[in-house]
């Protein structure tokens, strides 16, 4: 592609670079400068003009941008039409994104023409919201820069997980100084979150902090709920602690404890029956975003949680600190209304 400024009996074809106002003509910047704007520019008194004219094998910004869009767009993603070389993406239903970091990177290296921008993975979305953009920097590319970046995409496409509305199982733990009004604000809490989801739950199960009880209420609940959340009324602190320990007895397996996520750094994922089954750190009874969401969103849209998606997690992982709290996260304890609090997560 040639640019810069050019006479005005040359610029046929070109691409405006720079709008031109001048005795009630207008030309606007991306405007195709055809016979009569040549004309027009001449009676205007104008001797030359920038534009930026296409060689062989350019490839306009808006065919290049479309085509690459199209590319790495994946289920339940459409792509909007081209327009001032950018080509958005849009979620067809809410879920969640879904992409290969590696792949975005890979065709930002390609030329810096050509450029991807993301929502982050794993964002949870509705439907409509924008997750992506291709914007092609100049007004064309050469046709082999763009095969480098189609090519450097590959196979990788950004696609939406959708929400299933599933069937969730929650069993909160009691010891003496749990209010049951704070169990009560956990459940509408959680609730809160499923909702976008279409999720709902069909069991509220309250037992002592112990492993046999809970053990019996986890096998019991484990036929009729495709996700079970334990809340417990004391933080997990070992693999061994009351609630692993409980799932294990209900014939279940542990498949991960901790994550490099704060707040949420004491959440447990285990399963059980093939169905997984969440250890709820403390911070998940606040509706603030934590390291329980990040888990939770994945679940509900049918995504595995794997112990290595979890040790991943920590780049980003830290959500949020007040400075004025001498010791961060420390000191378990009931507080003031009979919330037992969460150390550490």
């Amino acid at each position: 592609m040639k640019f810069g400024p050019v006479p005005v009996g040359e610029s046929l074809g070109g691409i405006v670079a720079h709008a031109v106002r001048r005795d009630g003509l207008v030309l606007k910047k991306g405007d195709t400068v055809n016979a009569s704007h040549v004309a027009a520019l001449q009676a205007a008194g104008i001797g030359e003009i920038v534009v930026a004219l296409l060689e062989p094998g350019d490839v306009g910004e808006d065919s290049a941008a479309k085509c690459l869009a199209e590319r790495i767009a994946g289920q339940n993603l459409r792509v909007d039409r081209a327009f001032t070389g950018r080509a958005n993406l849009f979620a067809e239903c809410a879920g969640i994104l879904c992409l290969d970091a590696d792949m975005v990177a890979r065709v930002n290296d390609v030329d810096e023409a050509v450029t991807l921008a993301t929502l982050p993975a794993f964002r949870t979305v509705v439907a409509g919201e924008m997750v992506a953009t291709v914007k092609i920097i100049p007004f064309a590319v050469a046709g082999a820069v763009l095969d480098g970046a189609l090519a450097a995409a590959g196979g990788g496409r950004l696609s939406i997980a959708p929400f299933k509305p599933l069937a969730v199982g929650v069993v909160s733990t009691i010891l003496p100084g749990l209010k049951t009004s704070v169990v009560d604000k956990t459940l509408r809490v959680l609730n809160d979150r499923l909702r976008p989801a279409g999720a709902h739950v069909v069991a509220d199960e309250r037992v002592p902090h112990e492993t046999r009880r809970l053990a019996e209420v986890l096998g019991k609940l484990k036929d009729k709920s495709d996700l079970t959340i334990v809340f417990g009324a004391s933080a997990i602190t070992d693999r061994r602690d009351v609630i692993p320990a409980a799932i294990e007895a209900a014939g279940g397996r542990i498949n991960h404890f901790g994550m490099p996520v704060d707040p949420g750094n004491l959440l447990l994922i285990g399963e059980l029956d093939r169905k997984p089954v969440l250890g709820a750190p403390g911070c998940a009874r606040s509706p603030k975003e934590n390291g329980f969401d990040w888990v939770l969103h994945r679940l509900l849209a049918g995504v595995p949680v794997t112990s290595a998606d979890i040790r991943r997690m920590g780049t980003g992982g830290l959500l949020m600190e007040i400075i004025s709290r001498p010791q961060p996260r420390g000191g378990g304890g009931p507080s003031s209304d009979g919330e037992l609090v969460d150390d550490h997560g």
